[in-house]
């Protein structure tokens, strides 16, 4: 019953987006029209938890063939995780120019400019879509909807706050999100706040979201522990930490509401069947690609 649901809001999803949007040439957001639509629905899921998905990989990651409907998330560095769909189109966020010793083009990535970890003047020219989080304007913000058939990948604009070196820029960081195989992956990229609630709305629901934990050069634990219990993804894929402590702390303050696993590894698979029963976060360890 559950899945006819869903495959009855996925149907209305053109009429509730393009209310949204007013843009009758682009494909809408289902993540946006599932979450408007009916936001207590949960998806029909196997038995067990993310860590039943943890397999040692024959190819690198970022060559290894999927299963059908299954998405790779493969922690690269810092902010930077390379997305995978079953096809193979590839997505790398928060791009910095380097992403390890490959010869692997991303045909998507994204960039915020709060501090240098995430962007790069002098993206690789052979990268098909390189999408900045911010505007040439300053301040003005910028609008992405880039839809590739297997991935649509579309952004909702945040602000950057001063400190530690950094200016006040109002829309000047972007949260990415990437809609694939029926999944909806956010990236909270260089997050200075929490989100106002027209951003969470225009967010819609985040399946998978990856999110700094820093607690101090993006937004507190605290703020950022707040958001991510709001947000109520099935999985927390935690980054942009620089030490075992606030690891820690972020672990203890997720623990009362979220399950935890260790991935002991740099990659998670996902399918809309294989999320987990209870949102969970879970911790990879970050490595370059290879060939």
């Amino acid at each position: 019953m559950i899945r006819l649901l869903l495959a009855a809001l996925v149907a209305l999803a053109p009429v509730a987006a393009v209310a949204q949007t007013g843009t009758q040439d682009r494909r809408p957001s289902h993540c946006v029209a599932i979450a408007d639509a009916a936001p207590g629905l949960d998806y029909i899921r196997t038995a067990g938890g993310p860590e039943r998905l943890w397999r040692a990989a024959t190819q690198p990651s970022h060559r290894e063939p999927l299963p059908d409907h299954t998405v790779r998330l493969h922690f690269v560095a810092h902010a930077s995780f390379l997305i995978r769909t079953p096809g193979g189109l590839t997505a790398v966020t928060d791009y910095t120019g380097f992403i390890g010793n490959t010869e692997l083009i991303p045909d998507v990535v994204t960039m915020n400019h709060a501090h240098s970890t995430h962007w790069t003047p002098d993206p690789d020219p052979a990268i098909p879509h390189v999408l900045r989080g911010w505007g040439e304007e300053f301040g003005a913000g910028i609008e992405h909807h880039l839809d590739l058939d297997e991935m649509l990948v579309r952004n909702v604009s945040t602000d950057i706050r001063g400190g530690f070196n950094a200016s006040d820029e109002p829309k000047g960081n972007s949260i990415f999100v990437f809609e694939v195989a029926g999944l909806c992956i956010g990236h909270l990229g260089h997050l200075h706040h929490i989100p106002t609630d027209e951003q969470f709305a225009a967010l819609g629901r985040l399946d998978v979201v990856m999110a700094p934990v820093d607690g101090g050069y993006t937004m507190s634990l605290d703020d950022m522990i707040a958001t991510l219990k709001r947000l109520r993804s099935s999985v927390v894929l935690p980054m942009h930490w620089f030490s075992g402590s606030s690891l820690g702390r972020f672990r203890a303050g997720m623990s009362d509401d979220f399950a935890i696993v260790d991935a002991n590894g740099p990659y998670y698979d996902v399918s809309l069947r294989t999320l987990p029963d209870r949102p969970t976060v879970v911790f990879l360890q970050p490595a370059l690609l290879r060939d």
